[in-house]
């Protein structure tokens, strides 16, 4: 990461701030790890606090449109006060947890389009905050979430998008302010669906995986047979064959309304 002119927007002496990952690739429940290098300017500086979070880009509904914010989802201070010294060097080694809900970034080693999630270093100094850019973290998927993916390619499904997006998705363990939608398109066997609306909600034993198909001409509500919500556990998620459980379920609802 190139060094961030953080303390000179303070007219405080002068500095510079680095942020550098040990690794940007993580899973949910996983731990990114790094270093925050500060260099002091030309005078002593008191340095309140410095604290790292992770923030995503999240789409919210506004009036008539849809508006992006970033969301600071977890948030940590490392220490406390300190005097840096004019022209010395301070490195404060830091870590954080990725919650299980973090939605995914990266897939086959693909980032996501759109998918925007990274970590953020804040620094206070002088009654005043500011905060360097965006460093990016890449979130695969767990075994258990990939096995789900893989499955919808198997079975001709293709990838077409991926939002995330404020709220909360009813009736499943959520916390976080927001939730991941993965959308894939149908193979012409389905030939009366449009796509598939995949969201995963995880914790540290099982999580919730949420599917909506969308027929073509419109999108279903959550009261009808086309939504569905199940859970699956990271241990033993192995003993399911994913692609025939989709596919029974896909046939079912389409049989029911003479889709295919």
């Amino acid at each position: 990461m190139g060094f961030k002119k953080l303390l000179a927007s303070l007219g405080a002496g002068g500095g510079n701030v680095e942020t550098v990952l040990t690794e940007p690739n993580v899973v949910p429940g996983g731990v990114v790890q790094g270093e925050v290098r500060i260099e002091g300017g030309s005078v002593d500086q008191e340095i309140q606090h410095l604290s790292m979070g992770l923030q995503a880009r999240v789409e919210v509904e506004g009036g008539d449109q849809e508006v992006k914010r970033d969301i600071e989802f977890t948030k940590v201070q490392l220490g406390g006060a300190f005097t840096l010294r004019a022209e010395a060097v301070h490195v404060l080694p830091f870590s954080l947890e990725i919650p299980w809900e973090t939605p995914v970034t990266s897939i086959a080693g693909q980032q996501l389009r759109g998918m925007e999630i990274g970590v953020t270093t804040e620094l206070a100094i002088a009654r005043a905050v500011d905060s360097t850019d965006l460093d990016p973290v890449h979130v695969h998927p767990l075994p258990a979430q990939q096995a789900i993916l893989d499955a919808f390619i198997q079975l001709g499904f293709r990838f077409k998008n991926a939002d995330m997006e404020q709220g909360h998705i009813r009736g499943t363990r959520q916390k976080l302010p927001f939730y991941q939608e993965i959308e894939f398109l149908a193979p012409a066997q389905y030939r009366g669906l449009n796509e598939v609306e995949v969201s995963f909600v995880a914790d540290e034993r099982e999580m919730d995986v949420v599917l909506e198909m969308d027929k073509k001409g419109g999108m279903f509500t959550e009261g009808s047979d086309s939504f569905r919500a199940f859970v699956v556990q990271h241990a033993g998620f192995q003993n399911t064959d994913w692609p025939a459980y989709l596919h029974q379920w896909l046939a079912d609802v389409g049989g029911k309304r003479n889709w295919f």
